[in-house]
């Protein structure tokens, strides 16, 4: 009897256990299925709903100043505030800019070192972005000749990518503050959407090549 019953919990068991590897197959397959048919659709989706919200939000930007020479700002915004736009056609990235690199700041926009100079002046103006949809997911596809814009309440700044460079997170001298030269440094994590910590940063670098102070 004790037997029987013994072999009965066996039957029970495995059929539990067939059940849960079919359910996890099952899964699996309409998942892949999606991210093959559906996956670059949705992606475009989440990436619209993304930069509509992330635009709703403190609209326009605060009014900062620039002397006559169009080469240093008279008046700065503070930490957190929003400057400017960001324009990148060649994977169409429109978003707003922000002086300040914390989390909060990077949930809404591009974050701006504010250890670095504001477009103008005439040094590194270094910023960053998320790999997500919506951010920087397709700034790995960047390539030299590209061109970023960005505009402010003082002046547009067109500037054109002439590297690319693949870095570990540790390399923090691969965007570094200079005087110079007006360089703008854009970086995100690598690779795009990885699973897990980032361990590396894809970086563009880009010269000021035209600008129109208002």
């Amino acid at each position: 009897m004790q037997n029987k019953k013994n072999d009965r919990i066996k039957k029970i068991g495995k059929a539990t256990v067939s059940n849960i590897m079919v359910a996890f197959l099952f899964v699996l397959a309409m998942y892949i299925c999606t991210n093959i048919f559906l996956g670059e659709t949705l992606t475009k989706a989440m990436a619209l709903i993304n930069i509509i919200s992330v635009q709703k939000s403190n609209i326009e930007p605060v009014k900062v100043s620039i002397n006559e020479a169009g080469t240093k700002l008279k008046s700065y915004p503070a930490y957190g505030d929003k400057y400017g736009t960001i324009k990148i056609d060649k994977i169409g990235v429109f978003l707003p800019l922000y002086y300040g690199d914390s989390l909060d700041i990077l949930k809404k926009g591009i974050g701006h070192s504010s250890g670095s100079y504001f477009p103008g002046e005439g040094g590194s103006i270094i910023s960053m972005g998320h790999d997500t949809a919506g951010f920087l997911k397709y700034l790995y596809t960047i390539k030299v000749g590209d061109q970023i814009l960005i505009e402010t309440n003082y002046g547009k700044f067109t500037y054109e990518i002439y590297q690319t460079k693949i870095v570990k997170q540790t390399q923090t001298d691969a965007v570094y503050v200079q005087s110079e030269e007006e360089i703008l440094m854009l970086y995100t994590c690598y690779p795009s959407n990885s699973i897990g910590h980032a361990t590396h940063r894809f970086i563009t670098y880009s010269k000021l090549i035209d600008k129109e102070i208002y």
